[in-house]
């Protein structure tokens, strides 16, 4: 949820450029929700799943900040690196999870 809260703000800087800012915080968002939504999965399918689905979110996330700062809408920050830390960590979950079925 922090990441979340940091990439709203973050797109608050962002003029003139509202489909780019809307995409980003779409994504970055979702990868929070789906997370959350997975600590309710019904199964074991259902939790890697959902984990997934973070997973490829994070990844849309990491294309819009660093398009954001190739542009230069954004300066260069730490939430692309903190997004990749997130999805190393959703990797391993989904990883660890899948191996101890």
């Amino acid at each position: 949820m922090d990441f979340a809260v940091s990439v709203l703000k973050l797109c608050e800087d962002i003029k003139g450029h509202y489909s780019v800012a809307n995409q980003l915080e779409r994504a970055a968002t979702s990868i929070g929700a789906n997370i959350r939504e997975a600590n309710y999965a019904q199964s074991r399918a259902d939790f890697v799943s959902k984990l997934q689905i973070a997973l490829k979110e994070c990844y849309e996330t990491e294309y819009w900040l660093e398009l954001s700062e190739r542009a230069g809408l954004i300066q260069k920050n730490e939430m692309l690196h903190r997004c990749g830390e997130i999805r190393r960590m959703l990797i391993a979950s989904i990883k660890t999870t899948k191996e101890n079925r």
